[in-house]
């Protein structure tokens, strides 16, 4: 199969690639073209996702499609973005019907969940691999960022964590569980949800934001970095899904929640006076500490003295993180 009758064939008529709001010309051309609103910005990330790093060599392509738009998309919901649409290139050691006509349908179903279009981007032959910039709109001025948390503000999280890390063993084949437990774990791996409305809904109320890819400690240390303030991590208000903590021993869930990656929920600082209204249209945001003078990150135990963290920089899936 060629090039170009794969592009046809499997994404220029797919349902994600039917065009939407902000998208002037999708695929077909040698440009796609993009339509802002006056007064908004364009916000754009990359991810690549290579096989034996980031995901196992033999995953299920539905599931893989899924996970790389979301991966992707959750960059979006840490700046407050709406999705308008992405880019896909796509590397394969082959080009099999089955494995595409998968992938194909796991990316779109993903892509219908988030509001987004296929406009574009290329295919080749090598190592499997795929790379997705995505592309949302945010107005001016309003894009969440890592740097603008104050002493004073609470530290948020948008719902549980650890659970990608949890799933790890069960992906893996290390562990083997078909009940409702793993069951949910193994889904908020394949096919974590990007937090998108929260991210829009916090435009104007948090000071600093960003998803939770490489573990909670390590990624709120970007916030305390380009903020030049120190997060306080409080272990006890960690929230955890039932799923986890009846899977596993409770140090094991905490070290998920802590140190794990492929949560994809959002970490945001807030002001106190912000926080009901936040919670009142969102109750799953949990508050699990606050933002003090100083810097970096510590974690505290209930009576308030420091703990020694777990390792840190969870690296997903094999050696590498992304």
């Amino acid at each position: 199969m060629g090039e170009f009758e794969l592009i046809r064939r499997f994404f220029a008529s797919a349902a994600c690639a039917a065009g939407g709001e902000g998208i002037a010309l999708g695929i077909g051309d040698d440009c796609a073209l993009l339509q802002l609103p006056p007064g908004e910005q364009l916000a754009i990330s990359t991810d690549t996702l290579v096989a034996g790093v980031h995901f196992p060599q033999q995953a299920d392509p539905f599931f893989l499609g899924q996970r790389a738009l979301a991966v992707s998309a959750s960059d979006l919901a840490a700046m407050g973005a709406k999705p308008v649409a992405f880019t896909l290139a796509l590397t394969l050691p082959d080009a099999r019907p089955d494995w595409l006509d998968g992938f194909a349908r796991g990316l779109c179903a993903m892509a219908r969940d988030c509001g987004i279009g296929l406009v574009g981007g290329d295919t080749t032959r090598g190592p499997l691999s795929l790379t997705l910039t995505v592309f949302g709109r945010v107005p001016a001025g309003l894009a969440l960022t890592r740097a603008g948390a104050r002493p004073g503000d609470l530290l948020c999280v948008g719902g549980s964590l650890g659970d990608g890390a949890g799933a790890l063993p069960l992906v893996l084949g290390e562990m083997q569980d078909s009940g409702a437990d793993a069951e949910y774990l193994l889904q908020r791996y394949w096919a974590p949800q990007p937090q998108l409305a929260l991210g829009q809904a916090l435009r104007g109320r948090a000071t600093a934001a960003l998803d939770i890819s490489d573990g909670l400690l390590a990624d709120c240390g970007h916030i305390a970095r380009a903020s030049g303030v120190a997060l306080l991590v409080e272990a006890e208000k960690l929230p955890l899904s039932p799923a986890l903590e009846r899977l596993f021993p409770s140090e094991f869930a905490r070290k998920c929640a802590l140190a794990g990656g492929d949560d994809y929920r959002l970490a945001f600082t807030l002001p106190a006076a912000e926080l009901a209204a936040v919670q009142a249209q969102w109750p799953e945001v949990a508050v699990i500490g606050r933002v003090e003078a100083g810097q970096g990150v510590h974690l505290l135990d209930a009576a308030g003295a420091e703990l020694q963290p777990p390792a840190l920089g969870y690296q997903h899936f094999g050696s590498q993180g992304d």
